[in-house]
């Protein structure tokens, strides 16, 4: 089993549910929302395995002494020390030869909710092994980002850290990825004019190796929203 603890919108968020669309699943209940599309689902079939979120504490392996239950009590605790605040708008963004939903401005919020709940979750976390590195393809990363990825497990952390909700897998041809792009803004558009608040955190978890991630949890942040 592995966790990993996200920013999703609420199930019934519209944007939560046209990303389900878009993906296939809707992580909330692990179910499959519309009919096969061979074209879609080649291009996300890792983001739909992992479900619509942004990533604040990345797929952990418990450690010894560290269970599941211990890490959703400590999830709810810290939930309620946070307040809620608003992400602006996110835009379609082509990142690295693939698409996602970001912010337009990196806020001082996001680097701190970031920073807080990857260090408070890290007791949870067992040290990655041999071949969890090599997946990660640590000679592509910066020194910095090697270093991130032996010390949180994660390489895109801190300075790193770049809030970005998955759409597709890379896209390496330009053709089809002008296609993509464009298939996206006609999905998204009707929602992105609406600002997106971080309200809550979830804990996502994998139940088996390879077996999509599902929301285990959600975890309000206190009302009173900063801007």
């Amino acid at each position: 089993m592995r966790a990993a603890i996200y920013f999703t919108p609420d199930k019934d968020d519209p944007l939560t549910l046209r990303a389900a669309e878009w993906l296939g699943r809707d992580a909330f209940d692990d179910r499959i929302v519309r009919d096969p599309d061979p074209i879609i689902d080649v291009l996300v079939s890792g983001p739909v395995r992992y479900g619509f979120h942004a990533t604040l504490k990345a797929p952990l392996r418990f450690a010894v002494g560290k269970t599941l239950d211990d890490l959703d009590r400590e999830l709810a605790a810290i939930s309620q020390r946070m307040q809620a605040f608003s992400l602006g708008t996110l835009a379609v963004t082509r990142l690295n030869r693939f698409f996602a939903l970001t912010v337009q401005a990196t806020l001082p919020q996001l680097l701190e909710i970031e920073e807080e709940v990857r260090t408070a979750f890290e007791p949870f976390r067992a040290p990655l092994t041999e071949q969890e590195v090599a997946r990660r393809n640590p000679q592509s990363l910066s020194e910095r980002q090697q270093t991130n990825l032996l010390r949180w497990g994660y390489p895109y952390v801190g300075k790193d850290f770049r809030f970005h909700m998955t759409l597709t897998n890379l896209i390496v041809d330009e053709d089809e990825a002008a296609q993509v792009e464009k298939r996206l803004r006609s999905q998204f558009s009707p929602v992105l004019e609406t600002p997106v608040v971080v309200d809550a955190l979830t804990l996502f978890v994998e139940p088996t190796p390879g077996a999509p991630f599902y929301v285990h949890s959600r975890h309000p942040l206190q009302s009173g929203m900063l801007s």
